[in-house]
Order: C-alpha cells, then sequence, then structure tokens
C-alpha cells in the first residue's frame, strides 16, 4: 500500500472529517467521566467527614469505602459483559479488538468504582478503552460491513481523543498510544493523523469545559516545580542506582499484583473486597503513623503529587519510606484485583523515591524527582519514550536540565526490568472468563 495514495483517497479524508468530529463527544464524554470520579472522591473524602466530624477524616475512614469498592468492582467483572477490561497487573495490554458497545457500561463502571472509592489506580486505561470503543461503534454504526483499518483508525483517535490532555500534552498521549500499539511504518502516518486530529479537538473540549464548569482540565500538572541544576557526574551516577532502584521496585510489585491474581481467581468478590480492606488498613496505618492524611496513599496519586513536590523538603527520610511503601503495597493489590490504569500511581511513586534520593551527595531535588518518576514509569509501563517525556515534560521548562538523567534512569530501568526473572507465577498465566453463575467458595 502507498500511503501517499492512501492519505489522498476520499475514504481517508472522510476518516479525517469523521475523527474531527467523533473527538467533541468522545472528549466530551471523557471529562465527565473524570469530573464523576473527582466529585465522588471529594463528597466521601472531604466533604462528608468535614460534615459528619467536622473536621478532617478519621484515620479508619476509607476502611468501609475500599470494602465496598471491591466488592461493586468484583460484581461488575464478574457479571458484566467484557471482564471490566484489561487487567492492569499486565500493563497496557493490545490485541483482540476494541471494546464493543455491549462491553462499553462495564469497563467504565468498574472502572468507576475502582478510581471514585480509593483504590490505587489511574484513569488512563479506562479512558483508552472506552475512547477506542465509542470510535468503533461509531463507525460499525454508520457502516456495518466497514473494513478492519477503518475501525483501527478510528478506534485509535477515539482513544487519542479520551486522554487529550490527561497527561498533560496531547503530544505525550499519542506517543503512549503510539508505544502501547507499537505503530509504526506506514501504520504510523495513517492512524496518528487521525488521532492527532481528535486528540487536538479534544484538548480544546477538555479546556472549555474546565472553564465553563468551573472544575478545571484534570491535566496532569505540577504547581511548583524546584530549580534544577546542570546536571554533573554525581547525578549522572545516582541516575544509574535510581534506574535500577525503580526496575527493583517495579518488579516487586508487579511480582505482587500477578501472584495474588491466582487467589483472586478463587472467589473474586469475596477476595476483591478483602483486598480493598488490605487497602484501607494500609492508608489508615500510614496516617496513624505519620500524622499525614491517608489520601496520600490511597487514588491515583495524580492530585498529591504537586503536594508532595512543593513540600518536599518538610518529609523526613522515614516518612517517605513509609510512604514509599504503604503506596506500593496498596499499588500491587490494586493492580492484582480493581480494573484502572498503571501509570499515575508509578510516577508518585517515582517522585517519593526521588525526593528521598534528593539527600545524596551531588544530587538535587529536581532531578531526583525526575528521574525517580522516569524510573518507576518505565519499570512498570515498560514504555521508554513515554516514561522519558512523562518525567521531562512534567517538569516544565526545567525538564530541559534534567534531561540526561532521566534519559540514564530510563534507560537503565527498562533493561534492568528486562534482565529480572518475568514477574509472577513461572506458567503465564492464561486469561480467564468469568463465570455467569453464582460466586462460589
Amino acid at each position: 500500500m502507498d500511503p501517499v495514495a492512501v492519505i489522498r483517497s476520499k475514504p481517508y479524508i472522510t476518516a479525517l472529517v469523521l475523527a474531527a468530529i467523533v473527538g467533541i463527544p468522545i472528549s466530551a464524554i471523557a471529562y465527565g467521566f473524570l469530573a464523576l470520579v473527582a466529585v465522588i472522591q471529594r463528597l466521601l473524602f472531604f466533604e462528608l467527614p468535614s460534615q459528619v466530624f467536622g473536621g478532617t477524616a478519621p484515620a479508619w475512614w476509607p476502611v468501609p469505602w475500599l470494602v465496598l469498592s471491591g466488592l461493586l468492582t468484583a460484581l461488575t467483572i464478574r457479571y458484566l459483559p467484557g471482564n471490566g477490561g484489561h487487567s492492569p497487573a499486565f500493563g497496557f495490554s493490545t490485541g483482540g479488538g476494541p471494546v464493543t458497545g455491549r462491553e462499553l457500561p462495564g469497563v467504565a463502571l468498574a472502572a468507576l468504582t475502582t478510581l471514585s472509592l480509593g483504590a490505587v489506580l489511574g484513569p488512563e486505561a479506562p479512558l483508552i478503552a472506552i475512547g477506542g470503543g465509542l470510535g468503533a461503534l461509531t463507525v460499525r454504526l454508520a457502516k456495518k460491513d466497514a473494513p478492519p483499518t477503518a475501525l483501527m483508525i478510528m478506534a485509535s483517535a477515539g482513544s487519542f481523543a479520551a486522554i487529550s490532555t490527561l497527561l498533560g500534552s496531547p503530544v505525550l498521549g499519542a506517543f503512549l498510544i503510539m508505544e502501547i500499539a507499537g505503530i509504526g511504518g506506514m501504520r504510523l502516518s495513517l492512524v496518528m493523523l487521525p488521532g492527532l486530529l481528535a486528540s487536538g479537538i479534544g484538548a480544546l473540549v477538555f479546556v472549555g469545559l474546565g472553564n465553563w464548569t468551573g472544575l478545571g482540565s484534570f491535566s496532569l500538572a505540577l504547581t511548583s516545580v524546584p530549580p534544577a541544576a546542570p546536571p554533573t557526574l554525581a547525578s549522572l551516577a545516582w541516575a544509574l542506582v535510581i534506574g535500577a532502584a525503580g526496575a527493583l521496585l517495579g518488579w516487586l510489585i508487579r511480582s505482587l499484583a500477578l501472584w495474588l491474581r491466582l487467589i483472586v481467581h478463587v472467589n473474586r468478590v469475596l477476595v476483591t473486597a478483602a483486598f480493598g480492606l488490605l487497602i484501607g488498613l494500609i492508608a489508615m496505618a500510614y496516617q496513624l503513623g505519620t500524622g499525614r492524611s491517608f489520601t496520600q496513599v490511597l487514588f491515583s496519586g495524580q492530585d498529591a503529587l504537586p503536594e508532595l513536590v512543593e513540600q518536599a523538603a518538610d518529609y523526613s527520610l522515614g516518612v517517605l519510606i513509609l510512604l514509599i511503601l504503604c503506596k506500593a503495597l496498596a499499588y500491587g493489590l490494586s493492580l492484582s484485583a480493581f480494573r484502572g490504569g498503571p501509570v499515575f500511581p508509578s510516577m508518585f511513586i517515582g517522585a517519593a523515591v526521588g525526593v528521598a534520593a534528593s539527600g545524596l551527595p551531588g544530587m538535587d531535588l529536581a532531578a531526583g524527582i525526575a528521574t525517580g518518576i522516569g524510573a518507576m514509569s518505565a519499570a512498570m509501563l515498560r514504555l521508554p519514550l513515554t516514561s522519558t517525556l512523562l518525567a521531562v515534560l512534567l517538569m516544565g521548562t526545567d525538564g530541559v536540565a534534567v534531561t540526561p538523567q532521566v534519559v540514564v534512569a530510563v534507560a537503565v530501568a527498562f533493561v534492568v526490568t528486562y534482565l529480572l526473572p518475568e514477574p509472577g507465577p513461572k506458567t503465564p498465566e492464561a486469561p480467564q472468563p468469568e463465570p455467569k453463575t453464582a460466586p462460589t467458595t
């Protein structure tokens, strides 16, 4: 196939127009989903305890909500079509085609009960699945005998639109989807153009709805970035260490999640509720042990990350180590049984590692945070380009100064991740369909 001829063809021009049109409602739906998650979180974990207790929530407050999250998520996965989407324990999954129309409610509901009630996962994977499913559904409704190429292009465009500004930049979202799908050559040219068009329009919709509703754009951003120092041999050397440490920590988290999946399949409803209880208890223990809010352990970490960076000087090394351990445990438990994305929790843990490492000789705070984010992202996502861009772009204008250290940390983390044994059970676990009968014990 000649890419130039395809781009000049009438069907492809039609696909571009359709991608631009479809990008508007899909991005609006994605914005509404993120807004709903934020409203529920704020209501249950901030406003309600303030009204009941006249102040901040007590340490035990998240425990019942996490149990409820486990119950609702497990019931959704078990009884609604689509298995609630891909398990995040395996990272970003590809293949099998986009989500079908009958599977969309289950994917959305499983993500909503996971994200809004405190489990430690992000919204990016469900949004990619929902956006892709809506894009493909549009093509199927418009033309039932649409070719697979048209479905692929519109599904990609829908995914682009759904996460257009979630990661802080439409371009970063494009790189994420490109690396997930392994798009290259001619497919890259054909898929990226409609996707970028839908993503750009989606970004405008996000910004417009944010200004109109006053809820914000839900984009990843740091409100305060520490000043970066020029790279030194010492900081590059520490980047090697942080990269290796991030790979090892990521391996431990993923191993925990994959081993726990074996228990989940024994009785999904009961075990997921029990894991929700454990996550709540971990968050409670963190608040009781440090005097800091349990919200730093719960949720994706997107909202807590700017506060962590801004107040980095107020954290002792002991508190940071406890935060990393609690967040990592809650993250591994969430990966095993809940539904969501792996990006934001890995970034938060990486930032905490970077803050802890910033006290090392020759290491500054900006470089520590950036290399920690890059290393943990590379370990958990196994997407080196996206991981580098996540760390560099998040640091704003100082990102250029810390790019050498980030590249070193990402490269080391990526290589060490593949040098380590494959995490989880020795024999790859085959996907198990969820029975539609009553749960067994």
